[in-house]
């Protein structure tokens, strides 16, 4: 049952799809954000995807240990319909390789039990800013972007180099790199640029990490291009450089 509120002052997240099946810490998380000015909503994980099909939601928090239900089953159905942020929490210590498996499959972020409803929350709010930087971003930036020297231009698909020397991008890359240049130093999961780069173009390489090294060869033939993506190993690939907006 949704709980409504009168308002949603600055620290409030919008409306979140909380997807729990103990009733009593399903009640205690909505208690928390209806309390936190949030719109909240509670579910099982039989209704998730009923629920991802209706109104939208700006946020999705997903306990990964649903009893008898898979949560990593339902983050994939999720994430096969929708790019709402997803954060994951479990009870107890976590192996680095569970969280590092969840990342990639597509949740934003994953916290460890105890489950801290403070952390949840911050992290929750620092997801958000970073969503809405990008639509910032991407809104100011019709004409293109201009990053350490370089500029992409959007109506022509053109990359120049410092100092006006043209780099050819296929399809692909210049979808990969828009993906990067919409979120400067977030990294990114390899599933997340999978559906960012799908095109028409090299429909039989679906190897990301491919598509990273070429469109790194392209920009390292520049010394300012060195460094420009980062790596993070197990996780994604992230930009590492200040975009700004071409207009």
């Amino acid at each position: 049952m949704e709980h409504p509120i009168s308002s949603a002052g600055p620290a409030g997240i919008g409306r979140v799809l909380v997807v729990e099946e103990d009733l009593g810490r399903r009640g205690a998380i909505l208690s928390y954000l209806v309390d936190r000015q949030c719109s909240p909503m509670g579910c099982g994980a039989s209704e998730v995807l009923r629920h991802i099909r209706g109104p939208s939601f700006g946020l999705i928090t997903l306990n990964v240990r649903l009893g008898s239900v898979d949560g990593v089953e339902i983050l994939r159905q999720i994430r096969a319909r929708s790019d709402v942020p997803v954060i994951l929490y479990a009870d107890g210590p976590q192996a680095d390789v569970d969280r590092i498996i969840w990342l990639e499959l597509g949740a934003d972020d994953v916290l460890s039990g105890p489950l801290n409803l403070d952390l949840l929350l911050a992290r929750a709010r620092a997801i958000l800013r970073r969503q809405e930087l990008g639509r910032s971003v991407i809104a100011s930036s019709r004409g293109g972007y201009a990053f350490r020297g370089w500029e992409l231009r959007n109506a022509t698909r053109e990359l120049k180099a410092p100092g006006g020397a043209d780099v050819s991008l296929t399809k692909r890359e210049y979808a990969l790199l828009v993906a990067l240049l919409v979120a400067p130093g977030r990294t990114l999961s390899r599933v997340h640029l999978m559906r960012a780069t799908r095109t028409q173009e090299d429909v039989y390489d679906r190897s990301i990490d491919v598509q990273i090294l070429r469109l790194r060869r392209r920009l390292e033939s520049h010394p300012s291009g060195r460094g420009l993506i980062r790596t993070e190993r197990g996780v994604g690939y992230a930009l590492d450089a200040r975009v700004e907006p071409l207009f």
